[in-house]
């Protein structure tokens, strides 16, 4: 095998892959396993391959991870799409999230695209994963589906220190809206609109849920803006605030949502619920080979393509930190690679289903 990860993310840093503007990686990443011998689909800017002896009578697993990138935080203090190789380390926008992740799944894929496994491997480096766009996993697995592949199980390739991160919470967002009557302030005419606001905000910093859960804890509700009045002297006749909500798996979330607007007065629209809580149980076969390799299962805090995944239990785990994502001068340190080529082909050969 020819394949050289170190060399393939160098060329992922060199070229910019901002969300819904991924043509050009996918295209790097696509030549990258033809020029392995591996038969390569796309769908859109998703990549994806399958063994040659892909067998739809046993279970797949799915190894995934994205090659897009948020665009470069203007605290960059060099070009963030020049990879430097520097003192064990590897600079350059996505190098961290999810540069790592793309090329050493890409790896353990080539290692074993031959070998007969208790499962199927499906790699899959998909696009728009930083927007949760439209053309990314949403639309993605729907098309795997149409093709007659539907993952039983996935491994996610995000910055974790190759730590197993077995579950996420979910994310709503409401837009909020207090009604209330115009009047002159003056006067105090009118019904204010901000004191019907804020009367709904206190009921939310102190609310609670019936039930908590397991391993994700409490719900996480916070007010994160709110917005009201047109002139000083008019009792504003609407207030505007967002409420930002971290979901478990005890409810829905259209539960959620729902007990949510039985607690406040104010009208509640979700932005949307798709973005759902995830969570593993200590008996799946991926934790179990992860802790027998050393990890130790964490919930992570931040939200990934696991919660798009909905009904395929899935695991995060993937080389560089999740501190040094979407931060100025972003790195991976060239042993995290070499670590996690070596912790993903054992991880993947000692899941017993």
């Amino acid at each position: 095998m020819s394949y050289d990860p170190v060399s393939l993310l160098t060329r992922l840093i060199a070229t910019p892959s901002s969300s819904r503007d991924e043509a050009a990686t996918a295209g790097i990443v696509a030549e990258a396993l033809e020029c392995e011998g591996v038969t390569v689909n796309t769908f859109y800017n998703n990549v994806w391959a399958v063994q040659p002896h892909f067998d739809p009578a046993r279970p797949t697993l799915m190894l995934n991870s994205h090659h897009d990138t948020v665009k470069p935080s203007p605290a960059y203090s060099r070009d963030p799409y020049e990879p430097l190789r520097c003192d064990g380390r590897i600079y350059g926008l996505g190098s961290n999230d999810a540069g790592a992740s793309v090329v050493t799944l890409i790896d353990v894929f080539l290692r074993n695209y031959r070998h007969t496994l208790p499962f199927n491997l499906l790699l899959a480096i998909t696009a728009e994963e930083e927007v949760m766009g439209e053309r990314g996993m949403r639309a993605f697995l729907p098309h795997l589906k149409e093709m007659g592949i539907e993952p039983a199980m996935a491994l996610v390739g995000e910055p974790t220190g190759m730590q197993p991160a077995v579950g996420e919470r979910g994310l709503v967002v409401l837009d909020c809206t207090a009604r209330g009557v115009a009047g002159h302030a003056a006067r105090r005419e009118g019904v204010n609109a901000l004191y019907k606001a804020i009367d709904d905000i206190g009921r939310l910093r102190n609310m609670t849920f019936p039930h908590r859960s397991a391993l994700l804890g409490p719900i996480g509700v916070e007010v994160t803006m709110i917005n009201a009045g047109r002139q000083h002297n008019v009792i504003p006749d609407e207030c505007h605030f967002v409420v930002d909500v971290r979901t478990t798996d005890v409810y829905t979330n259209e539960q959620t949502v729902e007990i949510i607007r039985q607690t406040i007065e104010s009208e509640a629209v979700p932005r949307s619920t798709r973005v759902r809580a995830s969570v593993l149980s200590e008996d799946n076969p991926m934790v179990r080979a992860a802790v027998e390799l050393g990890g130790t299962p964490f919930v992570s805090p931040t939200t990934s393509d696991m919660a798009l995944m909905y009904d395929i239990p899935s695991l995060k785990m993937g080389p560089g930190e999740s501190s040094r994502s979407h931060t100025a001068d972003e790195y991976v340190l060239e042993s995290e690679i070499a670590d996690a080529v070596k912790k993903y082909d054992m991880f993947i050969n000692r899941i017993i289903l």
